[in-house]
């Protein structure tokens, strides 16, 4: 890609251009996952519910129970992982910031966790402004500049976040090589995004770290699948299976595989269903509307679409939904996205964020301003394949048809990436 440097073996959606076998040559197998979509795999919410508990009982009220709280916060935000509950987010929250108030010794702590908690809710500049503070009192240096790598890229400060992950250096470290993995994603140069991954994998296979094998396996499945290495993502999904048989994301992960790759909507269907009855997230009514669409039941597709905007709703997601929000109510409710998406990017002024006030722009009738926005604050600066599609229809709209055609091209060799239902659209520019 011209503008973006989207493709060749760069950014999130290589796919012809890696050399690797061609998509075809894979095909999914249901036996090598069906055990794990049994409602009877609970594990991961039954241990949050014996932490919260345990915990909770501790907490005496004639004492502050300080050494009690960080834990139980933590049982609080594993409950959020396992039910998609937003409630247990913000409860964990109250925990952490009771704990900066009352800790004589572990204030730094309590701040790491409240900023990782408002992170989670996308209160990005909130996170960051905690981290920031604590990093100049007493603290954990090393760990306040690890969150901090974390929270400067969510705002889009990224000569920031380039410094502090700097300041952490050490190849040998498995929380380092996440990050540089991230950096190096965010830079669009996913060989060595997926090289740090795996670096991290060896860690945390040489310490036999459960958690962090499952953390690692899954994100490297996401990497994989980024570089159209179906295969392998496939395979390393299956493998945080094997270690957590009720993680839901990469169930979802699954499910895409199914749908994009095999182009397997009722596969899709089944691994989704498998996953709702247990963990409620409107994600998965937003996949399942898609899913519709590409079997043109239009009528089913709408439904799950407005079941997504009311489950986000009564969830009480506060932020966490904006992105997803923006890009339906473009075309339904232009006004609404558009009030949103400025808000979004004040939130969050990254170029993921302004390529979605671009789109509201465009959609709003603002050609002119839409294409100032996305060659101000987008072009060149993010891999990320919506913003491309954004983009693409920007440039069409001010009848800049080279730079579309451009964006055209490569956009439709990432259908992993953007799925079927979307490439049609692409074709259509």
């Amino acid at each position: 890609m011209k503008k973006f440097g989207f493709l060749v073996c760069l950014g999130l959606i290589v796919m012809l251009s890696c050399k690797e076998e061609p998509k075809d040559t894979f095909a999914i197998n249901p036996a090598d996952y069906n055990t794990y979509l049994a409602t009877t795999h609970n594990e991961s919410y039954q241990e949050a519910i014996a932490q919260k508990e345990f915990w909770s009982k501790r907490m005496r009220p004639d004492s502050t129970g300080v050494g009690d709280l960080a834990p139980l916060a933590g049982a609080y935000e594993l409950l959020f992982e396992t039910t998609g509950k937003a409630d247990h987010l913000y409860a964990a929250e109250k925990l952490y910031r009771k704990g900066m108030e009352v800790s004589a010794n572990d204030k730094d702590a309590f701040a790491r966790g409240l900023a990782h908690n408002l992170i989670s809710q996308h209160r990005f500049k909130e996170a960051y402004a905690v981290l920031k503070e604590t990093l100049e009192g007493p603290s954990n240096k090393h760990q306040t500049r690890l969150m901090l790598f974390d929270a400067a890229m969510e705002v889009g400060d990224y000569d920031g976040a380039y410094a502090y992950l700097n300041s952490v250096k050490n190849l040998s470290d498995y929380n380092y090589l996440i990050r540089l993995s991230k950096w190096s994603d965010y830079r669009g140069d996913l060989d060595n995004a997926i090289k740090f991954m795996e670096d991290a994998k060896a860690v945390a296979e040489s310490r036999d770290s459960k958690p962090l094998k499952i953390w690692t396996y899954s994100n490297l499945g996401d990497y994989y699948g980024h570089a159209g290495r179906i295969k392998d993502a496939y395979e390393h999904y299956v493998k945080t299976l094997e270690l957590q048989p009720d993680n839901a994301y990469v169930k979802k992960g699954l499910a895409w595989i199914a749908y994009s790759h095999a182009k397997d909507t009722q596969e899709a269907h089944r691994i989704l269903d498998s996953i709702m009855i247990g963990h409620a997230i409107p994600d998965y009514h937003l996949f399942k509307s898609e899913l519709y669409a590409y079997e043109n039941d239009e009528t089913n597709a709408e439904q799950y679409e407005n079941q997504f905007l009311s489950e986000i709703e009564k969830g009480n997601y506060g932020d966490m939904y904006n992105a997803y929000r923006i890009e339906l109510w473009a075309d339904s409710q232009p006004d609404k996205a558009l009030d949103l998406a400025k808000k979004e990017v004040e939130n969050r002024p990254t170029p993921e964020a302004y390529h979605l006030l671009a789109l509201a722009k465009l959609r709003n009738g603002d050609t002119q301003g839409a294409l100032q926005t996305i060659e101000s604050r987008v072009e060149n600066k993010t891999y990320e394949p919506m913003a491309a599609y954004h983009s693409a229809l920007v440039y069409k709209a001010n009848a800049k048809s080279d730079e579309m055609k451009d964006l055209k091209a490569e956009l439709l060799e990432a259908e992993f990436e953007l799925g079927p239902e979307l490439i049609k659209k692409i074709e259509d520019l």
